[in-house]
């Protein structure tokens, strides 16, 4: 995307080989599931039946297990504008009940603006949560650190965890501690400091409530911005919630597309959005519950600018 003087660069992080994207620790620019984020135990009950998946992170289930969507081969077909990708998810893949079948859609407008539709439906009662997992940095994608970005959230809330990066299941008020980026601010500003939240991440990675959310309406959830470049990314979504991730863990990855350097830690920032990390055990998150007959249907949209 262009800067402010019309040069172009490449903003989402990236490997020179795509060969390394297969099991890649980052899950870069990937859709992870059947389930983003955590699932606590990898346990959940659904009509008074348990369920158990695989514990890929620490003690939790993370993004739909090591074999997750983000490591399967997608079907894919070119449309005018971009491209659609399907998959089939059988029952029991994974754990999860029910066969999910997956359409993921991605369309670019001339106005710098990509689009991504999500929706899916099952033959059987099952949880899902779906999200993009794209590295950005907007000065370029092998430029260094993202810390010297602003970041502003709609988001006067975040979800408490554990040491674990588990929900607890509060819902806690950003105002007053380093979680705070209702006005923007860089996202190295607060970063080191003593806050459990970040010391528990290495970092940002953490899952903020998108205030004034209803269901199926899209609404501004993030507005990332570098000053040097005039670049602005704005994230607009119909999901409730947006987790924050500073590449915290990005040191030791493959070379970097332009394949002059390799990534070191916080050289990207994910903005994911996404329903609540263990909203099947958490009955004041917003329900991730996908019924046969239903439709589960979202939205993001990465908008850029310059200013």
């Amino acid at each position: 995307v262009p800067d402010r003087e019309g040069n172009m660069a490449d903003v989402a992080l990236g490997y020179a080989d795509a060969a390394q994207y297969i099991s890649d620790g980052p899950c870069m620019g990937k859709i992870p599931g059947r389930y983003a984020n955590r699932i606590a135990g990898g346990k959940f009950t659904l009509d008074g039946v348990d369920y158990q998946l695989e514990i890929n992170n620490g003690p939790n289930a993370l993004h739909g297990g090591s074999e997750g969507f983000y490591n399967k081969i997608w079907n894919s077909e070119a449309t005018a504008r971009g491209v659609v990708f399907t998959l089939v998810s059988p029952d029991g893949d994974a754990g999860y009940p029910g066969t999910l079948t997956v359409r993921a859609e991605y369309t670019w407008s001339d106005d710098c603006e990509l689009r991504l539709c999500i929706s899916a439906t099952t033959d059987r009662k099952t949880v899902i949560n779906l999200t993009n997992h794209t590295y950005f940095n907007l000065r370029g994608e092998a430029s260094g650190s993202v810390l010297g970005e602003q970041l502003q959230l709609t988001c006067s809330k975040y979800l408490v965890t554990d040491e674990n990066l588990t929900p607890t299941g509060e819902m806690a008020p950003v105002a007053g501690t380093p979680m705070d980026f209702t006005k923007a601010k860089t996202l190295g500003e607060d970063i080191r400091k003593p806050f459990a939240a970040l010391a528990f991440g290495k970092g940002y990675d953490n899952c903020y409530v998108i205030d004034g959310y209803k269901k199926g309406e899209m609404a501004l959830a993030a507005v990332l911005t570098d000053e040097v470049s005039g670049r602005t990314l704005e994230v607009l979504t119909t999901q409730p919630a947006v987790q924050i991730y500073t590449g915290n863990w990005l040191m030791g990855c493959p070379a970097t597309k332009s394949g002059n350097r390799t990534y070191l830690d916080y050289d990207g920032v994910a903005i994911e959005c996404q329903g609540m990390p263990d909203a099947p055990n958490h009955a004041n998150f917003p329900s991730q519950v996908l019924d046969k007959g239903e439709q589960y249907a979202q939205s993001i949209v990465f908008r850029f600018s310059t200013k």
